[in-house]
């Protein structure tokens, strides 16, 4: 296609990454922003092992700091035993959504304090360590001096109030915590004293260091908004001025990494956490991951090697580390510096910063707790995601709507169609050929590749997801056009009855394909339905061999509902999740029967008479405008009016996340027809079309059709 230039064309080329996400301070569980950057770090590094790339993704957790030592001492224990326990729960989390994450480590680890201690003996040698004595703040109550995110005050660039000691969230600005106005303790509520004490500092102002960094930022590193900010701290040439030093050491008492050569001194934590990617990397070489992931190199091989790419995810909170710190250090003691910083922003509920204390929070084990898919917060956040550094929106309504419309509705909806008549009319196997009227259809999928692969790569993740489901789109359209239902009824179109089903299960497979890096538990289970390999992005080409067999179909699936939504943010209980629901749905066993006490009662032959059971014919279906479950249905029963005309139906029905209204135009059906009609907010329902569920709060929705030669009016006895 055109649309790919020839430096995308070098994607083909094995690549050899080094990825990584911010480390989370342990502290605490995991929250939603956490996940955010997991997921979009995780669509991008699957996506890049689908193009045969060599990625290796490190984790960790940031466990040092003063906040640490304090927490740990409130909590009865020593630092160490309390960020294992924090680790401990990492993994049902990373696990829970599908992160595929290559190694988790930690900074309070062997290999951390020797690669920071390296680091800065190396600083140190280059001449770009100062110890200089300072004024810090000292809090007479707690005897110890305050770590800056222990004071709180009045930023002193804009003025605004209670903010930390190290930087400011409402402007952005970086200021020592002496600096303050009005200054307290968040520990005990006193005014901290000033007091002495010889200090450590990274030379950040150095012209060598300034140099660099205005030659580093502008290398196509950044994204255009941050590379604008790093520009703005780093002022025009001759502005040397604009930076300050950086104090990178502690005093004790402290949990961190004790500095060489310096008794009672540890290591800031902003120092030794970013080096914690690199003890992460060290740790996953030395105890022999890297090998079996293909890498044969050491270490240190692998980290100077030219054709190694250092590429991290983080949120715009800790842009000046990251950009300015971080590389700089690196560059100074010898080692590699990132080739890419990808920023991101803060995802928030309709617009309101997410808090779980006041009740705006989205908390991820509770998602998984309640039954919820993985998938559907995957497919939500990469709708929502772009390659700027912007803030998105959860709008629980929009969330429940573009999962039930796009993936049940659209996805889904093909192989649930086509797979029933492969497995009823042709022994669960394929044809020998693809219909020719599908074939414009399939050629559309092929040639959108190239385009979504650019867009994956380029972290366009909500432009990529809606040209997929554009495609889906497309392939719904030739399922409606060929009407399979249709031709099922003459059974001298078997042959094509055959070749349009299979013809659909072949777009379900290239868009699963596709998807497979936003939605692996999904595309690992359609491997599974139709027997076919999903782990590259050159299988797209690779279609469904003629007779292939295709297992029983299952229900890949279910719709959100807003019971869940509710429980999720707290407003009502919900029911508890199933044994599978952080993993990939099974094949369902057969429903059990109700026992006596659910049992609605026996009933006679004339109760069941009064029922007026008949078929009809679906002739147009529609969503209900403001409602996240309704299809409006217009049914013939063959009835006619006073004067002889045909009359319709209307009934609403709530099955729109289980079946795209276009798809069930011309299909039979089973109604109620003697119910008395409900008048809603909507309009007036006429009836009630009869569906299957196995049981009275499954999400899973089976519309009842009846055997072929049925037709509008037949009554059911």
């Amino acid at each position: 296609m055109s649309f790919i230039s020839s430096d995308f064309r070098t994607l083909l080329m094995s690549r050899h990454l080094f990825v990584t996400t911010a480390l989370p301070y342990a502290n605490g569980p995991l929250h939603i922003g956490h996940m955010m950057e997991y997921i979009q770090a995780d669509i991008w590094v699957r996506f890049m092992r689908m193009q045969g790339h060599r990625v290796h993704w490190m984790g960790a957790d940031d466990a040092h700091g003063a906040p640490i030592m304090i927490a740990a001492e409130k909590a009865g224990q020593t630092p160490e035993a309390f960020v294992r326990a924090v680790a401990a729960t990492r993994s049902r989390y990373l696990q829970g959504f599908s992160i595929s994450i290559d190694h988790w480590h930690s900074t309070d680890s062997p290999e951390n304090t020797a690669l920071a201690q390296d680091i800065y003996r190396k600083l140190k040698a280059a001449g770009f360590i100062a110890a200089r004595t300072i004024e810090q703040f000292y809090d007479p109550v707690k005897g110890m001096f305050l770590p800056d995110r222990y004071i709180k005050g009045t930023c002193p660039k804009c003025g605004a109030e209670d903010q930390y000691g190290d930087s400011c969230e409402a402007c952005g600005a970086v200021y020592a915590p002496t600096e303050l106005v009005r200054p307290r303790s968040t520990l005990s509520g006193a005014a901290p004293e000033l007091r002495q004490s010889e200090h450590f500092f990274f030379r950040l102002s150095d012209p060598q260091c300034v140099a660099f960094l205005r030659e580093w930022t502008a290398s196509g590193a950044l994204q255009p908004e941050v590379l604008a900010k790093a520009q703005e701290w780093l002022g025009k040439e001759g502005e040397s001025d604009r930076l300050a030093d950086w104090d990178i050491s502690r005093d004790a008492p402290y949990f961190g990494i004790p500095i060489p050569d310096a008794p009672g001194k540890f290591f800031y934590v902003w120092l030794d956490a970013p080096i914690g990617y690199l003890a992460s990397l060290k740790a996953y070489f030395d105890g022999g991951k890297a090998r079996a992931n293909g890498e044969d190199r050491s270490f240190e091989a692998f980290l100077a090697a030219p054709d190694t790419e250092q590429i991290h995810f983080i949120g715009k909170d800790i842009v000046y580390f990251h950009v300015l710190f971080w590389p700089a250090m690196l560059r100074f003691s010898g080692y590699k510096v990132p080739n890419r910083v990808n920023v991101h922003g803060f995802i928030q509920l309709r617009g309101e910063k997410m808090s779980k204390s006041r009740g705006t929070g989205l908390d991820p084990l509770r998602y998984l707790e309640l039954g919820m898919h993985p998938d559907w917060l995957r497919y939500y956040i990469a709708a929502k995601l772009n390659a700027n550094v912007e803030d998105f929106d959860f709008i629980p309504e929009d969330f429940i709507a573009r999962v039930n419309a796009d993936l049940v509705g659209k996805f889904v909806n093909l192989a649930s169609r086509a797979a029933g008549f492969v497995a009823k009319r042709f022994e669960g196997r394929l044809a020998e050929r693809f219909d020719l009227a599908g074939e414009a259809m399939l050629g559309q999928i092929a040639a959108a590749a190239d385009e979504i692969a650019a867009l994956y790569e380029a972290r366009e993740f909500g432009k990529a997801v809606r040209r997929i489901m554009e495609l889906a789109d497309a392939a719904n359209q030739y399922v409606d056009q060929r009407a399979p239902w249709v031709l099922a009824k003459d059974p001298a179109r078997a042959r094509e009855l055959h070749e349009v089903v299979t013809t659909s299960l072949e777009a379900f497979r290239r868009l699963a394909l596709l998807l497979a890096p936003v939605m692996p538990t999904v595309t690992r289970e359609a491997g599974r339905l139709l027997d076919a390999q999903m782990d590259a992005w050159s299988r797209l080409t690779d279609a469904l061999p003629p007779g292939h067999a295709i297992a029983p179909y299952s229900h890949l699936l279910s719709r959100v509902e807003e019971r869940q939504i509710d429980a999720l943010f707290g407003i009502a209980a919900a029911p508890a999740a199933p044994p599978t629901a952080q993993s990939a749905p099974k094949t369902t066993a057969p429903a059990k029967a109700m026992s006596d006490d659910r049992s609605p009662g026996t009933i006679t032959i004339d109760d069941f008479a009064k029922v007026d059971l008949r078929i009809a014919r679906i002739v147009a279906a529609e969503r209900v405008e403001g409602s996240t479950k309704l299809l409006k249905l217009t049914l013939d029963l063959a009835e006619t009016n006073d004067e002889g005309k045909p009359r319709l139906r209307t009934v609403f029905s709530g099955i729109q996340s289980a079946y795209a209204p276009e798809a069930l135009v011309g299909q039979l059906t089973v109604v109620v027809a003697n119910l008395a009609p409900r008048k809603m907010k909507f309009g007036v329902s006429e009836g009630m079309v009869l569906a299957a569920s196995e049981t009275s709060e499954d999400n899973r929705i089976y519309l009842l059709s009846p055997d072929e030669g049925a037709l509008p009016g037949m009554k059911i006895s």
